[in-house]
């Protein structure tokens, strides 16, 4: 797919049912043999958007930022970074939280602008690193992140979803 002009902009409280379907696609399309598929199947937009509305208007006061992609018009990705989060403890340096694209849109450049916003916004604030957490058997992310300059430093955390484990490695990036 030919890249086409990407608009990065702040989310709105009224993005958040767009976030939600972007969100749930992007778990059943990355997450696929990653994690049960009976898990993947019950995610819900509706009750993922209304989590969002939530989540959104807690976020800015925890330091968090919601960015969305937009091409024509139309809401094709989202990402979120922040202070980060080492347990219940913020630290000085950054966090991409999330970052989730239209499957439909993969290759079209918003999955490159999102990050990039994102590293340009922490390094403008001041943070020396970025951080992030991707599952461990998630090839085709740790690639994508490895392109983008961050590398995996080492540190693995558990992650489980319906009793199945699904490690994440913790990759990082000087900014």
């Amino acid at each position: 797919m030919e890249a086409d002009r990407t608009l990065i902009r702040p989310m709105t409280a009224a993005d958040c049912d767009r976030v939600a379907e972007i969100r749930v696609g992007g778990w059943r399309s990355a997450y696929r043999g990653l994690m049960p598929q009976s898990y993947l199947d019950a995610m819900d937009p509706a009750a993922d958007a209304g989590r969002r509305r939530a989540r959104f208007a807690r976020s800015a006061d925890a330091g968090a930022v919601d960015l969305l992609a937009e091409s024509a018009g139309v809401v094709v990705g989202w990402s979120c970074h922040g202070p980060y989060r080492d347990g219940e403890r913020r630290t000085p340096d950054a966090e991409l939280y999330a970052l989730y694209v239209d499957p439909a849109r993969y290759g079209a450049g918003a999955g490159r602008a999102l990050p990039a916003e994102s590293v340009r916004r922490c390094a403008a604030a001041g943070h020396a690193r970025m951080f992030l957490w991707v599952l461990k058997g998630n090839v085709r992310a740790r690639r994508f992140y490895e392109r983008a300059g961050f590398a995996a430093d080492g540190a693995e955390e558990p992650f489980e979803v319906d009793g199945v484990r699904v490690p994440e490695v913790r990759y990082a990036r000087a900014l």
